[in-house]
Parts: structure tokens; C-alpha cells; sequence
């Protein structure tokens, strides 16, 4: 079958792989309709992760149609359209029972580099290097599926495809941004990064009460959207000073909820940003933590700082002060997705939840190397790229 690899730091190409297939009780094999980029994928190309092998195929976010299922399958059928979670979850551990599916002690099988660099190993992610589980990821034809009955989730009639694609990753996470952090209403909720996870992120705020939300971002494309499709307020960190502008918004309170949905790229502009690409560049810290100190200095005594984007080690100059003596809660964590998936489709459903303005550029997956072009470069306003293995989608880059 045809796939997207990963062949080296920045390069990726599509080449023949092998299909997938069976290999214990539990799994599914899912035919991929869609599959999404994400920018935790960012990460993986600019080489920031060291546990990739040329070959890997990429790619988390996706949905499908079940075209076989092991003996052991019991709530998945053949014909099926499912999302399935880029999560994987065994639903047997005390973790997957108590609904935190990301820390999982099952679904990964190579948890020795995690446990020595994080202390202790969390789940498998599709697509996500060897240190994740190894598993080939969704920028595929074909995709196993482990734990079928616990990660792919039915999607109802009435939800596009376009919309049920983003539910298997960046929905349920900005969704779990806003959840961890209990937002609720009169709450002002400062939103760090306009991607997709942002951008539901946003939505999920308003749904679950917040007063007002305010976007961060650079790209006034991004910020067009979060104020046109999400109804937020924007600020352009290239044009104004984050935390004066916060204060200011906030009658100098600082908002209840600060969400950073950036990561560990984070971009800036100043001495501190400077400082942090100097040291990832040396390999003398292994995260760019500018927008989380941010968000940390923002918030207002006493609030909330929930950190969605994603960090893999240690970063520099982190304010703990700011944490102790403000009295801040600091939420975090890969996002818990089957808790979410099922709610979240229902909330499609109805017409209550849209996703599918995060898809500004329909691709074949003949063309993704193009489409993580665009993604990477923020080209041609690209907010994702989805690529469609069968349908023969005109590349948006052509």
C-alpha cells in the first residue's frame, strides 16, 4: 500500500509499505477516507524526537471504514465508519478504567525511553515514533487498529467527514484543555496558538460557559478564524505586548484560564526567544518554552494554566515563583480522548460542534509531502492539510 514516511529531519516521501494486518485478538484493520496532519507532527520532521527510523509512517489523526476485525472484537463491525482515537488505550489498566487513556500501561511496547527520560512510560500514539510504541501511523491506505472496541468510535450519519476527522484528535483535545482546567461561566479564557487544537480549544470554552476568549497568534489568517468561527477576541503577539494587553483587557486581573496550546516550538519575538532557539539549537535544552512562561505570568492569582501544546523534556528559565506564591493550578496532559470521542460526535451531531473550517486544504496522498509543505510554512493560509488516500482529492498546492 502507499504511505507517507518519515525518510530524515525535514524530508518525508510516499513509497510502498506493506498493508497491514492482524496481529492479535483485538485489532481491527481500518480502511483511511481521511487522515489530517497535526503540529505535534512538527516536531517529529524538524527532528526533535529522537526516536524515529527512516521508514516511519506518520500520521494520528484519522477516520475510516473497518474492513476486517479480530475474533476478539465484540462493539466494532466490518462496514463500519469509525474516528478512531490517536490515543491507544487497552481499557483494562487502572488508568484506561478511571478514563486517563493517555497513560495507559499497556499500549506501549517500547516504554524504556520514556521511563528513563520522563520517569515513567505513557500510552501508544499512531504514528508517533518508537518511543510512542512504533506504531505506522494514518497518512496510509490501511491502518491496524489495536484495541478496536476501545479506540474507534461509530460516527453518526448526519457528520461530514470533514468534521468526524478532527474529533479523533484536535477536538478532544482542546476539549480536555478547557475540561482540566474547569472552565465555567463569567470565566475569560486566554487561548495560546491558533491551530486546530487552539481553535477548539476556544470552542470548548464557550460551550462549557466562558464569558469571553482571547486568541494569541501571529498569522492573521488564524486570527481571522478564531474571531470569525470561534468569536474570539484576537491579539497579534508581533504587534503588542502579550501581558500588558492581557492586563488591559482584564482590568489588570489577568485572565481566569490560560490555555497554551503551542508546545514545544514555541515562536516569539525578543531577547527570551533568542535565548531559547540558541540553546534547542545546541541541544542545551529540548523545549522552547516561551508561550507556557507566558501563560504562567498572564493568569490571574489563583486561575488556572492548561498546557495542551506538546513538550518532551526540559525547559529553561520556567517561573515556579509565579506558580507558588499566584497559587496557580497547572493542568496538563496528552489528551484522554475516548473519554471525549463519543460526546464530542454527539455534540456534531446536533449541529453544536463544527470542525471542518480547520480543513483548508483537501489533498491527495499522493501530494502530502506538498501538503506538509504548506502546513510547516504556514503557506497559502494552510490551517491542515487532509489527505484522502482513495477519493483522488485535487492537491490544494497544484
Amino acid at each position: 500500500m502507499r504511505a507517507l514516511c518519515w525518510t530524515g529531519v525535514n524530508d518525508v516521501k510516499v513509497e510502498k509499505v506493506p498493508d497491514p494486518g492482524l496481529l492479535n485478538r483485538q485489532d481491527a484493520i481500518v480502511k483511511v477516507t481521511a487522515s489530517s496532519v497535526c503540529g505535534s507532527d512538527l516536531h517529529l520532521l524538524d527532528g526533535y524526537v529522537p526516536a524515529m527510523a527512516a521508514g516511519d509512517v506518520l500520521g494520528h489523526e484519522f477516520i475510516g471504514e473497518v474492513v476486517e476485525v479480530g475474533p476478539d472484537v465484540s462493539r466494532r463491525r466490518v462496514g463500519e465508519r469509525v474516528v478512531v482515537c490517536s490515543i491507544i488505550g487497552c481499557g483494562r489498566c487502572r488508568y484506561c478504567r478511571q478514563g486517563t487513556w493517555s497513560l495507559c500501561d499497556n499500549t506501549n511496547p517500547n516504554p524504556a525511553f520514556l521511563e528513563t527520560a520522563i520517569g515513567h512510560a505513557g500510552a501508544g500514539i499512531f504514528g508517533y515514533s518508537h518511543a510512542m510504541g512504533g506504531f505506522a501511523g494514518s497518512h496510509a491506505e490501511y491502518v491496524r487498529v489495536p484495541y478496536a472496541d476501545h479506540n474507534a468510535f461509530p460516527v453518526p450519519e448526519n457528520v461530514s467527514d470533514e468534521d468526524a476527522v478532527f474529533a479523533s484528535d484536535a477536538v478532544p483535545t482542546g476539549w480536555m484543555g478547557a475540561d482540566i482546567a474547569n472552565v465555567g461561566p463569567g470565566d475569560v479564557v486566554a487561548v495560546w496558538g491558533c491551530g486546530g487544537v487552539g481553535q477548539m480549544a476556544m470552542k470548548a470554552a464557550y460551550l462549557m460557559g466562558a464569558e469571553r476568549v482571547i486568541a494569541i497568534d501571529r498569522f492573521p489568517e488564524r486570527l481571522s478564524m478564531a474571531r470569525e468561527k470561534a468569536g474570539a477576541e484576537i491579539l497579534d503577539y508581533e504587534k503588542t505586548d502579550v501581558l500588558d494587553a492581557l492586563k488591559e483587557m482584564t482590568g489588570g486581573r489577568g485572565p481566569d484560564v490560560c490555555i497554551e496550546a503551542v508546545g514545544m516550538e514555541s515562536h516569539g519575538k525578543g531577547p527570551q526567544y533568542a535565548y531559547d532557539r540558541a540553546k534547542q539549537g545546541l541541544r542545551l535544552q529540548t523545549d522552547r518554552g516561551l508561550t507556557l512562561r507566558q501563560a504562567i505570568m498572564a493568569c490571574r492569582k489563583g486561575g488556572v494554566v492548561s498546557v495542551l501544546g506538546v513538550y518532551l523534556g526540559w525547559v529553561d528559565k520556567f517561573p515556579m515563583g509565579a506558580v507558588v506564591n499566584k497559587s496557580l493550578t497547572l493542568r496538563s496532559g496528552q489528551q484522554h480522548g475516548q473519554r471525549y470521542i463519543p460526546r464530542l460526535l454527539e455534540l456534531m451531531s446536533q449541529g453544536r460542534l463544527e470542525a471542518r473550517h480547520l480543513l483548508t486544504h483537501p489533498m491527495s496522498l499522493d501530494d502530502a509531502p506538498k501538503g506538509y509543505d504548506l502546513f510547516k510554512n504556514k503557506k497559502k493560509g494552510c490551517v491542515r492539510a487532509v489527505f484522502y488516500p482513495f477519493n483522488g482529492h485535487k492537491s490544494a498546492a497544484a
